[in-house]
């Protein structure tokens, strides 16, 4: 495995895509610093340098982005589907125009390379295009009554300010899945990025003002006292809903929290995604789609495979060919060309990273490539492939959330479809056959699956998962609804 060094025209470039980024809150349509003067430093995960200094919202700060949210949520909500169209359409046009200056704080902040940031751009951008064509379409119905003498009549109407929480991995991707839908179906938002990648949220701010946005129908508040200001917003009954990507213990108390109020809530939470090889599969394939499933974003992804399960019949085939595979994996910031893995988003994922694999390893597992935490700068860690792990092991129950792949042996189909379910999680399944691929695909206990290939993200796609993994759906043709109300009236003739 090759590692890559961060020259110092890299590291010039990252402190130049930063400078002008915005660093404050944005309410009612202007950027302002916290009402406490406070800020929290946001750190380059590739030399643990402070990247920038970004206001440091107090509770106060966040009631006042639901006032500005509740004060516009109404003249909003009256725009046509077609002006919200339009303001969503431009805006997709404007992030493409600044792909490069976008991509380049995603990869300063968050340190995955700038190739796959770039790709992030292009797969962000699109939420708006596609939310744009969703905005003028929303319909309700209308109909006889069954037992006649009056009128059906259904529509569907904003749910009012909403509350979107977004995860650090992918910091403009999953703003924008959030805010293309509930911009499209005429809601108010309040942003809450991750503390750990603001920055990137807060250039996509910038940009919906730009691009039409009126004032106070997007706020952000970036903060280090997350559930702190969560549970001041949740607390107010002029919320109407909160939407959260992240793990599922936060999400469980952030239920909780709706609880009180009502609000509607979508979830989309941790996973243990199987990625499923059955005997007859196709092995080069499945190593191809391992490697997307695996290693893009270093792994740190909701939707990364976490388990393959793979037939006895094929596993060593399996295992030699991803294993030249990772092993070629070329580790470094994300800034310098040819790197694959970037580092992780901190020392403490780091940490974590090398406290799974030691328990894998004193568990029975063998280590064919990397299994170490890289000592000096930066929070790097090693590509990694693990095997003779077994099912039972602390690394085969949580969610990894690095480039650490790790394979059971199963002696049958059947058996790899029951260790497959044997998860509390529900978010997104992998398998490879070439006979019984799609039955095998209805069988398993997950929202999404990946049919004969590593990649299930697309705007275009219904995004959530099952069980433990969430409640709601994003993206599709059902995220718009996510953040509409079905109002029924009867109408007499």
């Amino acid at each position: 495995m090759a590692l890559s060094s961060l020259t110092e025209d890299s590291l010039r470039t990252t402190v130049a895509s930063v400078s002008a980024v915005p660093v404050g809150l944005f309410t009612a349509g202007r950027w302002h610093g916290s009402s406490s003067d406070s800020t929290f430093a946001v750190h380059d995960p590739a030399t643990g340098e402070v990247l920038a200094d970004v206001a440091d919202a107090t509770v106060n700060d966040g009631i006042a982005a639901l006032d500005s949210a509740v004060a516009a949520q109404s003249e909003w909500a009256a725009t046509t589907g077609r002006e919200r169209a339009e303001i969503l359409r431009k805006t997709f046009d404007a992030i493409i125009a600044r792909t490069e200056d976008i991509a380049s704080v995603l990869t300063a902040e968050m340190g995955k390379p700038l190739q796959e940031s770039r790709g992030e751009v292009a797969y962000g951008a699109e939420f708006f295009r596609w939310f744009s064509e969703q905005a003028a379409h929303v319909a309700g119905s209308y109909g006889p009554a069954p037992t006649g003498g009056y009128r059906i009549v259904t529509t569907e109407q904003p749910v009012g300010p909403c509350l979107l929480i977004t995860p650090w991995n992918f910091p403009l991707a999953m703003g924008t899945r959030k805010i293309g839908a509930a911009l499209a179906a005429g809601c108010s938002v309040i942003i809450k990025p991750a503390a750990l990648t603001p920055l990137t949220m807060t250039m996509l701010v910038d940009i919906l003002h730009e691009s039409g946005v009126p004032p106070g129908v997007v706020n952000i508040v970036t903060t280090s006292r997350s559930s702190d200001l969560s549970a001041a917003l949740m607390s107010d009954p002029r919320l109407r809903k909160v939407s959260f990507t992240g793990s599922t213990a936060v999400g469980t108390t952030l239920l909780r929290q709706a609880a009180e109020n009502v609000l509607t809530a979508s979830m989309e939470l941790g996973g243990n995604g199987p990625f499923v090889v059955c005997s007859d599969a196709d092995i080069d394939a499945a190593v191809a789609g391992a490697m997307v499933a695996k290693f893009r974003n270093g792994g740190q992804s909701c939707v990364a495979a976490n388990r393959f399960i793979v037939h006895t019949d094929v596993h060593d085939e399996f295992v030699m060919k991803l294993q030249q595979r990772v092993s070629a994996l070329v580790l470094g910031p994300g800034t310098e060309p040819g790197v694959d893995i970037g580092p992780v988003v901190s020392d403490k994922q780091a940490r974590t990273l090398q406290e799974l694999v030691d328990g894998a390893v004193d568990e029975g597992g063998r280590l064919l490539v990397g299994g170490s935490r890289v000592e000096g700068t930066g929070s790097f860690f090693e590509p990694t492939l693990l095997i003779d792990v077994p099912l039972s092991s602390r690394i085969a129950r949580e969610e990894i959330f690095g480039p650490v792949a790790v394979v059971y042996r199963v002696d049958s189909d059947e058996d790899a479809l029951n260790a497959a379910n044997d998860t509390n999680f529900g978010l997104v399944g992998y398998v490879f056959s070439k006979t019984q691929a799609l039955a095998y695909a209805e069988r398993l206990e997950t929202g999404m699956v990946g049919v004969n290939r590593g990649l299930v993200s697309d705007p275009a796609g219904a995004f959530g998962g099952t069980k433990a993994s969430g409640l709601g759906r994003e993206g599709g043709t059902s995220g718009i609804h996510e953040y509409l109300e079905t109002k029924y009236m009867a109408v007499e003739v």
